[in-house]
């Protein structure tokens, strides 16, 4: 969890670059990946705190092989789905405002049984360990890419 934590910080540490773009590195700007995770973090947490321990079921997928033995999401293969796909019209204060709904979030995670889930649209059934460990190699993808949008502006 902590891990997590430090990833947030980072995260909310790229808010002042929000506006920065470079098409050579990604058609988005550094804001929108910002608002793309948090809206993912959020969206994963509430489903998996939603879910029904009883309906979880172990089965192997390979999409989530590949993910998690690579422990990288490979770039520019999958598109955001909709519902984590940002709107334009992020400010600042929505950024600040989604960072806060993630911390609080996090904190549910803390109270789920193992076998809460969360239901990936490629990777299947992601129990509480392999949802964390996505939302980490998730949230890593993305700061990657903000550091690479802003370095190359430097």
């Amino acid at each position: 969890m902590e891990e997590l934590k430090k990833l947030i910080i980072e995260l909310e540490n790229k808010i002042s670059n929000q506006e920065l773009l470079n098409p050579l590195v990604s058609k988005s700007s550094v804001g929108w990946h910002i608002e793309h995770t948090l809206l993912t973090m959020n969206l994963v947490i509430e489903s998996i705190h939603k879910s029904t321990p009883d309906n979880y079921k172990k089965t192997f997928n390979f999409n989530r092989f590949l993910v998690f033995t690579l422990n990288k999401i490979p770039r520019g293969k999958v598109k955001a789905p909709r519902m984590v796909r940002p709107q334009e019209d992020f400010t600042t204060d929505s950024l600040k405002s989604h960072l806060e709904k993630v911390k609080m979030n996090l904190e549910k995670l803390n109270t789920l049984s193992a076998n809460n889930y969360f239901e990936h649209p490629f990777m299947g059934q992601l129990n509480l360990k392999p949802t964390i460990r996505f939302i980490k190699i998730h949230t890593k993808h993305h700061i990657n890419i903000i550091k690479e949008i802003i370095e190359s502006k430097s």
